[in-house]
């Protein structure tokens, strides 16, 4: 084998002195960080320092009272007041309430009085039920022509709402749309509420009027 070129031994020599002096400078680094002193703290002074502002405080307030522990039922609370002051002895609730076993149902026929109008009768189609909003549908005949009229029970324009005839038998609806076709149609109850009328002032209830329409024309009469 051929021997080393003599320019490659002094490298070879040098290999470890290169690695004495790396230990030896890990070794000054070293006892360097440890011999250093630690600089103690030391407070900047007041000039220096900006003065601290005066903390604001926000302003609190506290919460507006719940309106559920005054009232829990608001619509209830306005429903129950309109009630009291357009029917004040709960007679028009009574015709139409479902605990009542002479409530008005749907296919009874219902004499509608107005304060401003004629009075309206018809066979009563539907009873809507929604509270201060509740409404009759009426069906009847003016010049021979099929008429439905929409009521609100509690209407101010309303004067007074009557039970002119109670249908015989139960019907199993709750609207009776069925009597818009001409097989089913009543036709007019103008006849039935006639007799109905006659059978009060015989009576007496409710012919104060008649009685004293008859008085003016009997002094009439006597005078001539």
């Amino acid at each position: 084998m051929a021997a080393p070129h003599a320019t490659m031994r002094p490298l070879t020599r040098l290999k470890p002195l290169f690695r004495l002096s790396r230990a030896y400078k890990q070794q000054q680094r070293l006892l360097s960080t440890v011999a250093e002193p630690v600089q103690a703290w030391t407070p900047t002074p007041a000039a220096l320092t900006k003065p601290r502002q005066p903390v604001k405080e926000i302003p609190t307030f506290q919460p507006p009272p719940s309106a559920r522990k005054t009232c829990s039922d608001p619509i209830a609370a306005v429903t129950s007041s309109q009630l009291a002051l357009l029917d004040p002895a709960g007679a028009r609730t009574r015709l139409f309430s479902k605990k009542n076993p002479e409530a008005a149902r749907v296919g009874d026929i219902l004499l509608v009085r107005l304060r401003n109008g004629d009075p309206f009768a018809g066979v009563c189609l539907n009873i809507r039920r929604r509270g201060i909003d509740t409404g009759v549908l009426l069906r009847g005949q003016l010049t021979r022509v099929g008429v439905e009229m929409w009521y609100k029970v509690y209407s101010p324009n309303v004067e007074g709402i009557e039970v002119v005839q109670r249908r015989e038998k139960r019907v199993r609806r709750a609207r009776l749309y069925y009597m818009r076709k001409p097989k089913h149609d009543m036709g007019s109850v103008e006849n039935i509420v006639r007799q109905y009328q006659r059978k009060r002032a015989a009576l007496g209830t409710g012919g104060s009027k008649s009685k004293d329409a008859a008085k003016k024309n009997n002094t009439k009469r006597g005078r001539k």
